[in-house]
């Protein structure tokens, strides 16, 4: 079974899956204070505001204009940044934040969103010190593209993307497709690959690739004043010519509780060290789960088709949709399609209650996966000629940009036929 669709967008969002948005870096952290004077731009504010890319700052939105943050700022201190939105004329905005410029700290920058567009406004604005001037009405990538220029180091390394992988339940090959699939993307592109095994009581990757490193995730999460980009060299496995792994200790040794942003730094310093991180998330839902996926720049869930596979997977979108909403839906493979004698839900039964299509679609072969995995084996180093095999290409060249999901066809009359026919 191979790949289907070429998706548009099975929810809406799939053209933002490729668009503008999904190239930001996340913005630093930084304080925000934002004055509006339209509702329009105080929703646009607050939907930026709930962006995973923001995830950082601490922003405030208050309803008023330049009288509202003299008047707040007359006591309080200045924010790394002011969005503040005027209506008033091009004579009268800049007699206006004169009263602003009195409270403001010099390190402190403004970004003007007004109502006129006027070259010369902008050129005046700009030479007294103003950082930005946006023209309403804003949407949500015109806020997160300002800030981001005026936080974001231009000079600094393009961030790597973080891939989080997760089973809608436990055993349903989640970690197995995750690391199969960053041997594909680290194989067939040379790029450089990290997996992180996040499941640090009994994560599988240090047996899937028949390791035994003495330091690992554990390391990094334990000590995060330490991490840096030579500190996660040294916790590196090399597993291949272009693929790492942090590996989990797998031992009940000690108690593994968590932070909600335990891994958020030691991502981060992966995604400035490599182009793919690939996260295998464990099957539990706690705080820094939730974090993980909230954050990561795709997530892909993993599921088999049976009842409980479904309404987990529906738990899950429906809850990312909530931590992701200017984000498109995760990714769906469903997995051990056709164990001899288990009742299944069919496949596109299965999706359409999801409202989304599976990008993929994998046969059970116990033999392919067990044989692999008894030998600490990927699955194209046991068997490159297997379909499977070239369905998990197919899924790196997707995860990666480099190929879109192509549209299923639907069944002409011979394949209708063909089901009619009676076996002889």
């Amino acid at each position: 079974m191979s790949l289907a669709f070429d998706i548009e967008d099975p929810a809406g969002g799939g053209t933002e899956r490729s668009a503008g948005l999904h190239a930001y870096r996340p913005v630093p952290r930084i304080s925000i204070e934002a004055f509006c004077e339209t509702d329009a731009v105080a929703r646009q504010i607050a939907k930026a505001n709930e962006d995973r890319r923001m995830a950082k700052t601490h922003a405030q939105i208050h309803m008023g204009g330049v009288a509202t943050a003299v008047e707040m700022f007359q006591t309080v201190p200045t924010p790394n940044l002011i969005l503040l939105e005027t209506s008033a004329a091009p004579r009268d905005m800049l007699q206006s934040l004169s009263a602003l410029s009195e409270v403001c700290d010099p390190s402190t920058k403004v970004v003007i969103i007004g109502h006129f567009n006027d070259v010369a406004l902008y050129r005046e604005l700009i030479r007294n010190g103003i950082s930005e001037y946006m023209i309403a009405p804003i949407e949500l990538a015109d806020i997160i593209g300002v800030i981001g220029t005026l936080f974001v180091d231009p000079e600094a390394k393009p961030l790597g993307s973080a891939i989080a992988f997760i089973g809608a339940k436990g055993g349903v090959g989640a970690s197995t497709l995750a690391h199969n699939i960053a041997w594909s993307i680290s194989s067939l592109f040379k790029s450089e690959v990290v997996i992180a095994d996040m499941d640090l009581p009994y994560g599988t990757a240090n047996i899937n690739f028949d390791q035994d490193p003495a330091q690992g995730i554990a390391e990094a999460v334990f000590s995060p004043e330490r991490i840096d980009d030579v500190y996660l060299d040294r916790l590196l496995a090399q597993c291949a010519e272009n693929l790492s792994l942090l590996a989990a200790p797998s031992t009940l040794d000690r108690v593994f509780d968590f932070r909600d942003d335990s891994f958020a730094h030691l991502i981060d310093v992966a995604q400035r060290s490599v182009p793919h991180v690939i996260l295998d998330v464990p099957h539990s839902w706690n705080g820094w789960t939730r974090t993980t996926l909230a954050r990561a720049d795709e997530v892909v869930i993993v599921a088999s088709p049976e009842l409980a596979n479904l309404r987990n997977t529906k738990n899950l979108l429906d809850t990312l949709k909530q931590l992701r909403p200017n984000d498109a839906p995760p990714r769906l493979i469903l997995n051990q399609v056709g164990v001899p004698k288990r009742p299944e839900i069919a496949p596109l039964e299965f999706c359409g209650p999801l409202g989304i299509p599976a990008m993929a679609t994998l046969p059970f072969e116990s033999a392919l996966f067990g044989s692999a995995a008894n030998n600490g084996r990927m699955l194209a180093e046991t068997d490159a000629a297997n379909p499977i095999v070239q369905t998990i290409n197919e899924m790196a060249h997707i995860l990666t940009g480099r190929m879109t999901h192509k549209a299923r066809k639907k069944p002409g009359l011979k394949a209708v036929f063909s089901k009619l026919t009676r076996k002889k």
